[in-house]
């Protein structure tokens, strides 16, 4: 069984600080499906999320226009969010090499250490089995699971005045 993968919240705060732009391999136009949740949320915090998905290519997702591959992002790439497999992911890791990446980052449940290992010695900071909207929620106060830290449930009374 394989290490499990612990990351300093400070490693991540960098990685968030220093990004503007987010190439989602696998961001689905299906708004139940957890990449476009994903997408809205990095949207609405100020990234630029660009969706790779060769399967809708040429689709406009949240407002950006689908691409095939890496290489087709019209933009710097800072991330690489992959919500593909961890069979996947290297291919991935080996185009987001190529493209010029700052950061390969895999979701939840996708982990591939051949291709984290590449990554790394290609100078790519790496996170793997991590959600960016969950890990961004977390180390930035803003958590709104269930109405918690949102202000719509409290424990406080409400004043009413008299």
């Amino acid at each position: 069984m394989p290490e499990a993968l612990q990351y300093d919240d400070e490693y991540l705060r960098r990685i968030f600080r220093g990004t503007r732009v987010v190439a989602m391999v696998g961001a689905s136009p299906k708004w139940v499906r957890p990449s476009h949740f994903v997408f809205r949320y990095l949207q609405q915090k100020g990234f630029r999320v660009i969706p790779v998905n060769p399967q809708c290519a040429g689709e406009t997702i949240l407002g950006e226009v689908a691409v095939r591959t890496l290489a087709e992002v019209p933009a710097k790439i800072d991330v690489v969010d992959v919500f593909r497999n961890s069979e996947a992911a290297g291919p991935i890791a080996d185009e987001a090499i190529r493209v010029g990446a700052r950061v390969l980052w895999m979701q939840l449940q996708v982990r591939n250490d051949e291709a984290a290992a590449r990554a790394r010695a290609a100078g790519l900071e790496v996170v793997m089995d991590r959600c960016m909207k969950i890990e961004y929620g977390r180390l930035f106060g803003e958590l709104g699971w269930c109405g918690v830290d949102t202000g719509i449930i409290s424990s406080k009374r409400l004043r009413v005045g008299r």
